[in-house]
């Protein structure tokens, strides 16, 4: 348990060069019963409006902007909840490692394209698209954290299409 807090804490034995990112993130650290509460409430709040999401899609007429608003901000609370975990700093550079920029990049662009859609362009066809790719994009972030999980994900999707 005390390796698992290190690491996401960020104290793993790593000593970087201090940079004003670095004193900033260790100057707000929070407790580790802070941190895993924060974590819990962001993350039920996320997974929540997700869900309440899907329920307003049953809603004539405004279902499907209030399926985005909440579907989205439920994404954007389940992404901050790990920063609670590992400190924001090292959740940015963690996003931004090579394993995971494609995935974070497409994510978080869907994120922005599905609110464009729906408030400025008003085409809630488009809209549903960026949230399937919210989905996936998302998806694929989150396997980036179990190791081998992606590249056995892709051989076995391989092994079914020949």
């Amino acid at each position: 348990m005390d390796k698992l807090k290190a690491v996401l804490s960020g104290t793993d034995g790593l000593n970087e060069n201090g940079n004003i990112l670095q004193a900033a993130n260790e100057a707000s650290t929070l407790g580790w019963g802070t941190r895993v509460k924060g974590f819990i409430i962001c993350f039920v709040i996320g997974v929540t409006c997700s869900v309440l999401g899907v329920c307003m899609l049953f809603i004539p007429k405004v279902g499907i902007l209030l399926f985005i608003i909440f579907y989205t901000f439920g994404n954007i609370c389940s992404l901050c909840s790990t920063m609670f975990l590992m400190g924001p700093v090292k959740q940015l550079k963690r996003m931004c490692d090579k394993t995971r920029a494609l995935a974070t990049t497409i994510m978080l662009t869907c994120l922005v394209l599905t609110l464009c859609a729906a408030f400025w362009w008003v085409n809630f066809g488009l809209a549903l698209l960026f949230c399937i790719l919210q989905v996936l994009a998302f998806a694929w972030y989150g396997l980036s954290y179990i190791p081998f999980i992606r590249d056995a994900i892709l051989k076995i999707i391989t092994m079914c299409v020949k």
